[in-house]
């Protein structure tokens, strides 16, 4: 592996800065998407025993602002609780805002990080048959074998590019889809209670 790094050239290295970061974001969404995380088991029914017992304090309500994202969304209901509807409305749709990009934050940048690996990928192949062809003109082209070498290391940035896009491609939009499932199922959550 270790050779094939070497063989890429120079522009591996940012190829593999690419693969570190993808990686970094996919546990990082991972771990931020969890059910149990946004919609932890229990919730909604606390605050609806707290709501019920008139327990409802400041401090209890900015508590469920620094909690889940269906408690985030709750809180914003609550301290509007006594506004008329279209304002409490109003808080919770952009309360709702602010989690969705709470939710797909750092997706932009895989998306971003999946487009860019195989462009220097490319580029990586491109600036190894430059060096192939200066050879080639220096040396003349008598030597097949040394030839088939230099080109099959040129490619090695591409493949080294593809296989970091296509893992970023798939994880982004797998994780798209968790967060937009997420989000519908906090909204889904409030609607079956509220009912």
């Amino acid at each position: 592996m270790l050779e094939l790094v070497k063989a890429g050239g120079w522009l591996m290295l940012p190829i593999l800065i690419c693969s570190v970061l993808a990686l970094a974001i996919i546990i990082q969404r991972f771990y931020t998407l969890r059910r149990s995380r946004v919609i932890p088991d229990g919730a909604l029914q606390a605050v609806y025993r707290q709501y019920k017992a008139g327990n409802l304090t400041s401090e209890y309500i900015n508590s469920l602002r620094e909690k889940s994202p269906l408690e985030q969304v709750l809180a914003a209901a609550l301290i509007n609780r006594n506004q008329p509807r279209a304002v409490m409305k109003e808080a919770i749709e952009e309360e709702c805002r602010q989690i969705v990009h709470g939710l797909e934050y750092f997706l932009g940048a895989l998306a971003t990080i999946a487009a860019i690996s195989p462009l220097l990928g490319l580029l990586g192949t491109v600036t190894g048959m430059i060096e192939v062809f200066e050879v080639m003109a220096i040396s003349g082209s008598g030597n097949p074998r040394s030839m088939a070498s230099g080109v099959s290391k040129a490619t090695v940035p591409t493949m080294a590019g593809m296989v970091a896009a296509l893992s970023g491609v798939a994880m982004s939009a797998y994780l798209e889809n968790k967060a937009r499932r997420e989000r519908e199922f906090i909204a889904d959550e409030l609607i079956i209670e509220a009912a």
